[in-house]
């Protein structure tokens, strides 16, 4: 919430407008006083780092009364305040729109009570709403992420892994209760982010003797060998009657049934505290400056919107239908029609479900197709986290579809030198929580080594491949493509997904493994301009990976609140260098006590971090002193961000099932034959969807010497990051968001939500 509050002042202000706080919610507003408060640049200055809100937030019984909005009309008529900007969950949102709509209505009360000058009415004739919607529920309908959902997955995920170990050590069973009273998607992100045996959730209750099923699962897990069995139940879990389904039901369920050790963990509010992750802090922002946006473009008969993120572009929704929608849901649940809740809720969560159950029952093998294709999957490139959930995901969901799966080790060198072996469902268990490449890596074209790739391939009867990796990936399935030509072993299906924390893949807007290092980086800069906390003012000069990319420095830079971000794509020269000193001179004699000032480790030969390091010492002497630090690999290890886990995993998915629907495509007379080029295809995400493009036609998109996409959505992040740092920039409003309906479930093929 913090961040959006950052914005929401920090945009204001740059369009000149006069911005106000309104401490404690509702309860300010009606208070008034000293809890409506002018918000200057410095009061939301080193605020992006803190948890929580630092304006107060406050349930309120009286503005749901008259006399409660009365007096709140009263206080901001005071104040001439005439558009308010509401951050909060839908009981707010709905309570917004209703004081919006009673306006008028408490301004002529006001004048008859002689409490304001008749003229005020028409002064102050309407009052503008925009929502942002801040929720670690994730339960209203319409936005694919709230505000504070990928924090509260963080803090769970954290528990989960350190609970999974001492399970691990015990052979333990874990019950783990989340919050959701009515919504489950906490639970079930954490669930396959995690891949718990069983997730227990509102909208979807079990059928009925789920219980002996469940333990059938867990002792049948026991017996292949795994030591532990988490289970995930969300506080407002129940069953096909209605009834609450408890954790501690759960766990006297498992002792009674199966005598196993079970411990039950309730996670309670540590989900709500903490710092909040790089995508909240990101999302709060770009949200917080398209509400600005918002309300200088609401006109009196524009209805209030809430503004949201679709995929990975800005929209604004009109608030009533996405309340309406989210209370037809609960009515769906109360009347048991499940399904219906289930679709209501969203692509995104329907698509969580249907790829949590195809991940977490294995289907006894008697009731698999047997399709007698064989698919090979190999890592390549630099490690990514969320690469092994990738492969998991591969894995298990090509068992379901009825191929025999095979794991090559190492890369195309691994390929070419014969370290291809099968591997089985219980072979990737656990692996969606690991960092790095279980599989291993490595750099290394086929190129040179197709010769020898083909006999492998012939060795092993080989149909279809699926590649996971960088930008290397992508040369990679070039080179296979031209080698269809001399090698008719390489005419099969191949895919490819990327994964580099660099992400710098054409065909893309993310990739498996940015979020991951985005939050490495920003998790450090926290650290290192709060070492600088109580000593004299002082700037850090930050270096980030990311070869020629910028989007690590740039977007890092949005997270942690960086003062400037030099990258390739954006040529700089010593008057820009000049500039930025000046400006950060200037507003460290001023407000702020630390500034950080990150680099690309690519963006130019001659500018060095050592460069510009000797630069802000000599130019900051008597205002500022410098430190600089080179990130280096830190940014490439680490246990994969929740966001990374279920990227890489519903990709993964999607992707197998590409694979299988092309294996039947091409198989003619007892053999597997595809020689054209939409059989070698990249899946990506692109703003809304999500979507297979051939290898081919992303060849012209591509500067092959720079390792670098030629377009960049993020490119349009930077203006962003320039007026959140006081920069006089000019902001182009091209790409904010347009008012659109809430569609119910969109087509089948344009899916991004399966991304989040």
């Amino acid at each position: 919430m913090n961040a959006a509050v950052r914005a929401v002042v920090r945009m204001g202000l740059y369009v000149g407008a006069k911005v106000y706080f309104i401490r404690e919610g509702y309860q300010g507003m009606v208070d008034g006083g000293e809890n409506i408060k002018e918000a200057t640049w410095e009061s939301v200055s080193s605020m992006l780092q803190v948890g929580g809100t630092v304006i107060g937030s406050a349930r309120c019984k009286e503005f749901r009364t008259h006399e409660g909005r009365l007096k709140a009309a009263l206080n901001l008529v005071k104040l001439g305040i005439t558009n308010l900007c509401v951050i909060g969950g839908d009981g707010s949102l709905t309570g917004a729109n209703l004081f919006r709509e009673e306006w008028s209505g408490l301004l002529t009360e006001l004048v008859e009570q002689g409490s304001i000058e008749p003229q005020s009415v028409q002064t102050y004739s309407a009052l503008h709403i925009v929502g942002m919607v801040g929720s670690i529920d994730n339960d209203f309908c319409g936005t694919d992420m709230t505000i504070g959902t990928d924090s509260a997955l963080h803090r769970i995920i954290e528990v989960v892994d350190a609970i999974m170990t001492t399970a691990q050590s015990h052979q333990r069973t874990f019950v783990l209760e989340v919050m959701g009273r009515h919504c489950g998607y906490l639970a079930l992100v954490s669930a396959l982010a995690c891949g718990a045996d069983w997730v227990l959730i509102p909208e979807m209750p079990p059928e009925d003797g789920w219980e002996e099923k469940m333990c059938e699962k867990l002792s049948a897990t026991r017996s292949r060998g795994t030591r532990l069995n988490i289970i995930i139940v969300a506080e407002g879990a129940i069953d096909r009657h209605g009834k609450a389904i408890t954790s501690s039901y759960v766990k006297d369920l498992v002792v009674k049934c199966l005598g196993f050790d079970t411990r039950v963990t309730i996670l309670g509010h540590v989900q709500r505290g903490g710092t909040p992750s790089a995508f909240d802090r990101i999302l709060a922002s770009r949200m917080g400056v398209e509400a600005v946006l918002a309300l200088l473009e609401t006109t009196a008969n524009t209805p209030a919107c809430v503004v949201s993120l679709c995929g990975n572009q800005s929209v604004r929704l009109p608030l009533m239908e996405c309340v309406q929608m989210t209370q037809e849901v609960q009515k769906a649940m109360d009347e048991k029609r499940f399904e219906e809740a289930v679709k209501l809720r969203g692509r995104s969560f329907e698509n969580n479900l249907k790829t949590y159950k195809l991940l977490a029952h294995r289907k006894p093998e008697s009731e698999l197709p047997h399709s007698n294709f064989n698919v090979a999957v190999l890592n390549v490139g630099a490690p990514a986290a969320g690469m092994n959930a990738a492969v998991r995901s591969a894995v298990r969901v090509g068992i379901t579809e009825g191929h025999k799966m095979f794991a090559v080790s190492d890369g195309f060198e691994g390929f070419y030198k014969g370290q291809i072996k099968e591997i089985k469902w219980a072979d990737v268990g656990g692996w969606t929580g690991q960092g790095g490449s279980l599989l291993g890596t490595k750099r290394t074209l086929p190129a040179k080594h197709v010769g020898k790739i083909a006999e492998q391939m012939r060795l092993h009867n080989i149909n279809a491949l699926l590649v996971i990796g960088g930008f290397e990936a992508l040369e990679s399935l070039l080179q296979l493509y031209e080698a269809r030509a001399t090698y008719e072993e390489f005419c099969i299906p191949m895919c490819m997904l990327p994964a580099t924390i660099s992400n710098n893949v054409p065909g893309t807007d993310l990739s498996i493994g940015a979020d991951t290092a985005l939050n490495a980086i920003v998790e450090t800069c926290d650290r290192i301009k709060q070492s600088a906390s109580g000593t004299k003012r002082r700037v850090f000069i930050i270096e980030t990976m990311g070869g020629y990319c910028g989007y690590l420095a740039t977007v890092a830079g949005l997270a942690a609140g960086a003062d400037a971000a030099y990258i390739y794509e954006e040529p700089f020269d010593i008057r820009d260098l000049q500039a930025n000193v000046e400006h950060l001179t200037e507003k460290m004699k001023t407000s702020i006590q630390r500034g950080l000032v990150l680099r690309n480790e690519n963006c130019n030969e001659n500018y060095t971090t050592d460069f510009i390091y000797q630069l802000y010492t000599e130019e900051g002497k008597g205002v500022f002193d410098c430190r600089k630090n080179v990130l280096g690999h830190m940014q490439q290890g680490g246990a994969p961000s929740p966001f990374d886990r279920n990227f890489g995993t519903k990709i993964s998915a999607k992707a197998m099932q590409w694979v299988t629907k092309k294996l039947r495509e091409t198989f003619r007379q007892g053999r597997v034959f595809a020689n054209t080029e939409d059989t070698c295809c990249l899946l990506g995400m692109r703003r809304r969807a999500l979507i297979f493009q051939p290898v081919l036609q992303l060849k012209e998109d591509t500067d092959f010497i720079h390792r670098i996409p030629k377009e960049q959505w993020w490119l349009k992040l930077r203006p962003l990051m320039k007026i959140l740092a006081k920069y006089k920039t000019s902001y182009d409003v091209s790409d904010s968001g347009q008012l659109e309906h809430v569609v119910h479930n969109r087509p089948k093929d344009t899916d991004a939500s399966v991304a989040m």
